[in-house]
């Protein structure tokens, strides 16, 4: 199978992949997997599947780190190579922003200058990935392998010619990255007030003086096992919130991909298959934080538009218009516990039962405003992105078939 074969693509080369660069698995050698001794004092980033899937082009974060018996069976990769999943999350690719390690799941490959680049074959990749995707589903346990990888016949236009595509697509991926990293900064603010608010008590007093240095009365909790702000409670949270599972995915009769309907359906934390569904009673109208139920459990997001959550989601609403952000941050910081014994999840009641540091309203309107004006560039930059991925989506075959050629700039 060739997977770009077309009529404006004749004078390119058919190769397979592994005549662009070189193809070798990641390496994992120790079980279990999730040994400590693999991760105690760790210095070496490791990323696994589902943080490749989660980038959009590079990755520059990574959760755990191995230490030097992890590393000992394993392999530190160089920046740059670009990672392509082979289970789990099948052919999902993304570029090492610096060096880590990764598990016998990833496929590593570094291009031959002369032929290709691992961001071309990024762009390959995402070109074909469905495809792929579609090839691997219906076994026990989806998965491809590197023969596979290798293997594969595309066509290729020439290195100066890949470079000119690249350039391209790069430069809309580039401002995607860009608006993902002031976001993340834009979190990290908040965040930090959050701490100095709600954890250290320096919100504001009523002659705008931080609270506890300030000298503001404090009182001892039993349940937190310390001080908190005199007038402060420990709640429920089912008790200051309303608390929804998700629904069953909607039927095709009530799902529309029009631009009249735009109420997003979202089950685990990502859109559902782009779908749109009409306002009923399973839409969410008010700002919510939304929590993994599966999968990466306790993953939690703050949703600021109408959308209608289905499966593997649970919601809080806050009762306090506007308290949403401070509800996002609390819940962030928690370990959660799962329930399940086939199927770890989180249930409603698990979240309902949690107990949260609950100020006064008028404390809870004051950190809404702070962080208000953050909040908003969040969801432009957010919004702006999709736009953005829209338009690289619609561009990537056409630049990959050759139906749309790059001509140079004057």
């Amino acid at each position: 199978m060739i997977f770009n074969d077309t009529k404006y693509n004749q004078d390119w080369n058919l190769k397979t992949l592994n005549q662009l660069g070189d193809f070798n698995r990641g390496k994992s050698k120790h079980r279990p997997r999730n040994d400590k001794k693999l991760f105690v004092d760790g210095k070496y980033p490791f990323v696994q599947t589902g943080e490749i899937k989660a980038a959009n082009l590079f990755i520059r974060s990574h959760t755990e780190m191995y230490s030097e018996f992890g590393l000992q069976q394993s392999k530190l990769w160089n920046q740059n190579t670009l990672c392509i999943t082979i289970a789990a999350n099948i052919a999902e690719t993304a570029l090492l922003g610096y060096p880590m390690c990764f598990p016998d799941s990833v496929v590593g490959f570094n291009a031959y200058p002369s032929e290709s680049s691992e961001l071309f074959m990024h762009y390959v990749f995402t070109y074909i990935k469905k495809s792929i995707q579609k090839s691997a589903s219906g076994s026990i346990q989806d998965n491809i392998n590197i023969d596979y990888l290798t293997t594969l016949n595309f066509k290729i236009p020439k290195k100066s010619y890949q470079d000119k595509i690249v350039s391209v697509l790069l430069m809309l991926d580039s401002k995607i990255e860009l608006n993902n990293r002031i976001n993340t900064e834009l979190e990290a603010m908040a965040k930090m007030l959050y701490d100095y608010w709600f954890v250290q008590f320096d919100f504001p007093d009523k002659d705008g003086k931080p609270y506890n240095t300030s000298g503001g009365k404090m009182v001892w909790n039993e349940e937190l096992k310390r001080a908190i702000p005199d007038g402060w409670e420990v709640r429920k949270i089912g008790e200051v919130a309303k608390i929804k599972a998700g629904g069953d995915r909607p039927s095709i009769y009530s799902v529309i991909k029009t631009e009249s309907c735009p109420i997003p359906i979202y089950s685990n934390g990502v859109t559902n298959g782009g779908l749109y569904g009409y306002t009923n009673e399973a839409t969410i109208n008010s700002q919510s934080v939304t929590i993994s139920a599966r999968g990466t459990i306790g993953y939690s997001v703050l949703r600021n538009k109408p959308f209608v959550p289905i499966i593997r989601l649970i919601v809080i609403t806050p009762h306090v218009l506007g308290s949403a952000k401070y509800f996002y941050e609390f819940i962030k910081k928690i370990e959660f516990e799962k329930s399940g014994s086939v199927q770890q999840q989180l249930t409603s009641p698990q979240v309902s039962q949690l107990n949260i540091l609950y100020p006064p309203t008028e404390i809870l309107k004051a950190f809404e405003t702070a962080t208000s004006s953050g909040v908003s560039e969040i969801e432009t930059l957010k919004d702006q992105n999709q736009t953005l991925a829209q338009l690289r989506d619609w561009l990537l075959p056409m630049l990959m078939n050759g139906q749309v050629q790059v001509t140079p700039s004057h």
